[in-house]
């Protein structure tokens, strides 16, 4: 069946077009001539059209069935030829052999049925799944993808930017990887080297060599005493008086050939306390002075030597943005070394002002070693650095690995809950879809074997003499239906003469036979292979240019498809019908009171300034008499404006009392009893014909509501005062109220 149509962007339906939902097996359209009726029966003939891109149809449970239409475009198509194409319907056939068909077809009809529904089940069972799907997918990309996407947006780049990947990767990382289970912060760590800018090699950072200052910082000299020769004259003068120091200084002012003393500036010098003076600082005092002097100018040299480098070190790294060394560590220890620098240099000054004094150096060996451990741990991380450079790819895949376990982890009781819960959904339903699959082959064979079935007592010549018959039975006996001679499954309208009669025939005539043949194709088939099809019935306008009598055969017609449609009788299993005559509406939409089956729906089409637009009525037939719908209008008159409503109890009145009862409104004054009721009475006759014979003006149109009510009152009054206020209060839809006037 249909269960929608939609239309729009074609003739008088525009780009918002009008959408029937919720169709059942019977549905009534109603719509004046030119409101778009055609429009929709000829989309349903050829839904493919190049007219109709924007319509669409949507068929319960997907299940497409053949469509019958009867329109003009069907009169046209079937009845301006000379030769009309056979109707195979079953013909002459036993008891037994219909009863066999007929059984068969309720088989068939009752597997297609469990197949139908087994198809609706499993598309809510499809919903189902991808409505869990879709709340999951967007529960993980709130609280996973949003939660990390920031730190770790680089590890989702390629395959899980939006949510359905995002969504297909969570799973597929749940049953795949078995990466190391890290805590953010590392992940974090790792991810600022590798899912960022791509990261280049490092070279090691050259550490110092301290060996030769601490041998020099530990030399012995720094703790001798160096003093000159004690066997001579003047040593023990120069010892005892500790001026060894002074003495060796003040030698070196003696000028050659000179007798004048250095110190006092007099000419005590002589050669023998020249010859005492140099025994006394003899070749190991020389010696020592010279090794100290050495062993000073190297130790400086040295440790200026390793501050400088190290200030290189620092100024290097420092413009290294990638830079593994601590320089909160090392500049402090380097600044320690420096400080200390200057405290030796001074020492050591004053042990070369005086030789003969022990010194003892401060060590720098702590400090010294600190400072090579930070730089020994940076060349560990910067070789650590280089290995993962130098395998980059499989370091950053690694990362992204151990991300998203991180994340699955997170996750793992909803992910559990989810994939197991959509496992057996998709179980079922793969079981299911195979289900109907069997069940639809086996369809295909009984369906097969009703066709072969309906071969053997299928022809033409059972619809021919059933459309010569109803023609005759109805009064049109100057024409008939015959086979052709040359094909007896072609048909030809052929008159008592033998003459064709195809061009000759009235419009009426030509709509009665078209419309007995489109009856006779709702029961068969146009070949043996289509008689038992299932199908769906559209009539467009089917009595245009009849007389009453045939509108009531057409109409009765319809009614009995209609009955056979509704107890699931037959292969027709849905009817549309489009009409723009309001007494076949009423006719061929009557059920009585003791109508079975699903009740029938209703929709009126319209066309409001040039466009089309339908409102449904649900099973309530909004086609009524005139003289209903007058009373319907009085009924609802508070959703007008009031102004029409002298009009209608004027027109009712008449209707009921001078049309059928032949009573004037003197009748209808003198029911009162009293002489103040019957001028209410002859006011509220003279107020509906002021209303409905003139112009109204602003007193009308500003009418109040309290006005109206009080008139209706009266109206009220007038069927309750002539004994026919049964006929009021079924026309109102009211109870007996004994009040009349308030």
């Amino acid at each position: 069946m249909i269960d929608s149509i939609k239309i729009k962007n074609v003739a008088s339906y525009n780009s918002q077009g009008v959408f029937l939902e919720n169709l059942k097996k019977v549905n009534f359209i109603y719509g004046a001539n030119g409101s778009g009726k055609t429009t929709i029966s000829n989309y349903l003939n050829d839904e493919t059209d190049a007219r109709y891109p924007d319509c669409k149809i949507d068929w319960k449970s997907g299940n497409k069935l053949d469509t019958l239409i009867y329109n003009k475009e069907f009169r046209e198509r079937n009845f301006g030829k000379e030769v009309i194409d056979g109707v195979f319907t079953i013909g002459e056939a036993s008891k037994e052999q219909i009863e066999i068909i007929n059984n068969k077809k309720k088989d068939l009809d009752s597997l297609k049925t469990e197949i139908l529904k087994k198809r609706e089940k499993n598309e809510n069972l499809e919903k189902q799944i991808n409505k869990e799907t879709e709340d999951f997918k967007e529960y993980l990309w709130k609280n996973s993808f949003k939660k990390y996407e920031i730190e770790f947006r680089e590890a989702f780049r390629g395959v899980a930017l939006q949510k359905e990947p995002f969504l297909k990767e969570c799973i597929r990382q749940y049953n795949e990887n078995t990466s190391d289970l890290l805590i953010r912060e590392d992940l974090v760590k790792k991810a600022n080297t590798l899912l960022g800018k791509v990261p280049s090699q490092l070279d090691s950072i050259t550490n110092i060599s301290i060996e030769d200052y601490l041998t020099k910082e530990k030399d012995l000299i720094w703790e001798k005493r160096i003093i000159g020769k004690s066997d001579v004259d003047i040593a023990k003068l120069i010892q005892r008086i500790n001026i060894n120091d002074w003495v060796s200084q003040g030698k070196n002012y003696i000028e050659n050939d000179s007798n004048i003393c250095p110190f006092c500036q007099k000419e005590t010098i002589d050669s023998e306390f020249l010859i005492q003076l140099e025994s006394y600082f003899d070749s190991e005092y020389i010696e020592n002075s010279d090794l100290l002097k050495k062993v000073n100018l190297e130790l400086k040299q040295s440790i200026s030597l390793i501050i400088e480098y190290l200030k290189d070190i620092e100024k290097a790294q420092n413009e290294i943005q990638e830079s593994k060394l601590d320089l909160n560590k090392f500049r402090p220890l380097l600044k320690t070394i420096e400080l200390q620098e200057a405290g030796i240099n001074e020492i050591v000054d004053s042990k070369m002002k005086e030789p003969s004094r022990k010194i003892e150096i401060p060590s720098l060996e702590e400090p010294l070693k600190a400072i090579i451990k930070v730089i020994e741990d940076a060349n560990l991380q910067i070789e650590n650095h280089n290995k993962m450079v130098h395998n980059y790819q499989f370091e950053k895949q690694k990362l992204i690995d151990e991300i998203w376990r991180f994340i699955i982890e997170e996750e793992k009781i909803n992910l559990v809950s989810y994939t197991k819960k959509q496992t057996g959904l998709n179980k079922v339903l793969i079981e299911s879809k195979i289900e109907v699959k069997q069940k639809g082959e086996q369809w295909k064979e009984a369906d097969l074997e009703i066709k072969e079935l309906t071969k053997n007592v299928t022809s033409v010549q059972a619809s021919i003499d059933e459309i010569n018959r109803l023609l005759k039975f109805y009064g049109f006996l100057n024409f008939k239906i015959l086979p052709l001679e040359s094909n007896p499954n072609l048909y030809q309208i052929i008159r008592e003469d033998g003459v064709l009669a195809e061009h000759t025939l009235s419009e009426g005539e030509i709509t009665f036979i078209t419309f007995l043949y489109f009856m006779q194709l709702v029961k068969g088939g146009l070949s043996e292979d289509t008689v038992s099809n299932d199908r769906i019935v559209v009539i467009d306008d089917p009595i245009s240019s009849l007389d009453s009598s045939v509108l009531f055969v057409i109409s009765s017609l319809i009614k009995e498809l209609i009955k056979k449609i509704k107890n699931d009788e037959g292969n027709i299993k849905q009817i549309i019908l489009l009409t723009h005559n309001i007494y076949f509406h009423k006719e061929v939409s009557f059920e009585g009171a003791r109508a079975k089956g699903q009740p029938s729906v209703f929709w009126i089409l319209r066309k409001k300034d040039k466009i089309s637009v339908i409102k449904y009525y649900d099973i309530k037939n909004p086609i009524s008499s005139s003289y209903e719908i007058l009373w319907n209008e009085l009924k609802n008159w508070k959703d007008s404006s009031g102004i029409t409503i002298q009009n209608t109890m004027r027109r009712i009145l008449e209707n009921y009392f001078s049309i059928l009862g032949n009573r004037r409104d003197d009748f209808i004054i003198s029911s009162f009893s009293n002489y103040e009721e019957q001028e209410i009475c002859r006011s509220l006759l003279s107020w509906v014909n002021e209303g409905s014979h003139t112009l109204p003006d602003d007193f009308v149109i500003e009418m109040p509501d309290d006005t109206i009510e009080k008139y209706l009152c009266v109206f009220k009054g007038i069927f309750d005062k002539t004994q026919n206020i049964g006929h009021y209060l079924m026309m109102m839809k009211e109870n007996v109220d004994e009040k009349i006037f308030t």
